[in-house]
């Protein structure tokens, strides 16, 4: 009996040592495939990243200020987004301006004058492209038209 248990006992170590490998090698399968797991989803990131900040950069901006030119383009608010203060300032000046003049008669060309600017310009940047967009308007900084 001795010897049986004295095999049974080498044949349990035999087994524990080659779990214990076999373990080992698992482990470290497991951490190239996270290493390599891990680079993939960094540059994944990276790439979603710099899509992402191309996107809010161009269309998203875009599309915001063309229905706001629109919309509300004699107050000038899309020029303030696009960081044109002076020209958002101008748009509104002549706004304000223009209804205190419509009891006169004058004022009321004014604000016409300015919300057809707003329409013009609201139709201009929603028909380009998002780069040419970006290029003319946020990059070159072209304030009129």
């Amino acid at each position: 009996m001795s010897e049986e248990k004295k095999d049974l006992g080498d044949k349990a170590e035999e087994a524990f040592d080659k779990a214990k490998e076999a373990a080992k090698d698992a482990a470290e399968d497991a951490k190239e495939a996270a290493s390599d797991f891990s680079k993939e989803a960094k540059e994944t990131a990276k790439e979603f990243g710099e899509g992402l900040k191309g996107a809010t950069q161009g269309e998203n901006k875009k599309i915001l200020v063309g229905i706001l030119a629109i919309i509300v383009g004699s107050l000038g608010i899309h020029k303030f987004i696009l960081g044109y203060q002076k020209e958002g300032f101008i748009l509104l000046g002549i706004t304000v301006v223009g209804m205190v003049l419509t009891c006169v008669g004058v004022g009321v060309f004014l604000v016409w004058a300015t919300g057809l600017i707003g329409l013009i310009e609201g139709i201009i940047y929603l028909t380009k492209s998002d780069e040419e967009f970006y290029n003319t308007y946020q990059a070159g900084k072209k304030p009129w038209f």
